[in-house]
């Protein structure tokens, strides 16, 4: 599984003697990973990376709090990965090396919708450093590029990018088939899709993360699907059912979170699947123009 992790350092360690930047939060995923999680305890985990600065100073109130689990959940949580409790949890962390993240005075003085437009572009220049290497996305797009038709799944709070990357989608593909509604018909489609020739599913996995949607990946391999999952973390139920894993963070400082880095994702990936076979693509643009002004789609 290709896994492009919410890593928020680069760059070579400074001669002050401080911990590579570059493994800052691979250090804190490899402490995570080398472990059987419950989804709860992957939520804190998830948290955990999210808020990787403030971590090592955060109380087990605070990371329930933030990862929306109860106190008891994360002292589970630490049991779990060998500790004696948080505290030891706690410790550890701040022996990682994890880089502090320091608010300015504008920062703080902010208001709640600010807040909520400053996360999303820290969501959006996370995603900007991982899309310095663009090998995992290229390695998704190739597996998803030559399905026919493509599958495209999203549930619940995934249905909107779903349903925006379908939509483009299907201006250079000739077949695509989103499915963003669950019940006994999905896995129906699934084996339609399937018979029709589907060799790649996107999935979009956004939290909470929907049972039918776990179900309906595990009912996608096995038909063959080949599956691409853009989840909002490495620890995503959807991420273990995976061929290759796209993180973009999602935004949690509203009543919804917000979703702007994974749908941007999205579009990335429709962009190396359009560069896999640029004349297909740009052949069926140019179609899809000539039809629209045919029919008067637009006003100008």
């Amino acid at each position: 599984m290709d896994t492009v992790h919410d890593n928020t350092e680069r760059g070579d360690a400074a001669d002050t003697g401080a911990a590579p930047a570059e493994s800052a939060s691979s250090r804190l995923l490899a402490l995570f990973e080398e472990h059987r999680l419950t989804p709860t305890q992957r939520r804190i985990a998830h948290c955990l990376v999210r808020h990787a600065g403030e971590a090592p100073y955060l109380s087990s109130v605070e990371v329930a709090q933030l990862a929306g689990v109860s106190q008891p959940s994360v002292t589970r949580f630490a049991v779990a990965l060998g500790f004696d409790g948080y505290p030891a949890l706690r410790a550890r962390l701040r022996t990682l090396g994890l880089p502090v993240r320091t608010e300015t005075e504008a920062e703080v003085h902010r208001n709640e919708y600010v807040s909520a437009v400053h996360a999303e572009i820290a969501n959006l220049t996370r995603l900007a450093e991982q899309l310095a290497d663009p090998g995992p996305v290229a390695k998704a797009a190739a597996l998803l590029a030559d399905s026919r038709p493509l599958v495209v799944l999203g549930l619940r709070t995934g249905m909107a990018p779903a349903r925006g990357f379908g939509y483009f989608a299907a201006k250079v593909l000739p077949d695509v088939r989103v499915l963003d509604e669950g019940g006994s018909l999905l896995a129906d489609r699934l084996d339609q899709a399937r018979a029709a020739g589907a060799t790649g599913l996107l999935c979009f996995a956004m939290p909470r993360y929907p049972r039918e949607l776990t179900e309906a990946l595990r009912t996608a391999r096995e038909v063959g699907l080949r599956i691409v999952t853009i989840a909002d973390g490495p620890f995503a139920p959807a991420a273990a059912l995976s061929d290759a894993v796209l993180v973009a963070g999602v935004t949690g400082q509203l009543v919804f979170d917000t979703c702007g880095a994974p749908m941007l994702l999205g579009q990335v990936l429709l962009q190396a699947m359009c560069d896999i076979a640029p004349g297909r693509a740009q052949a069926r643009l140019e179609e899809f123009d000539r039809q629209a002004l045919e029919r008067g789609l637009f006003e100008a």
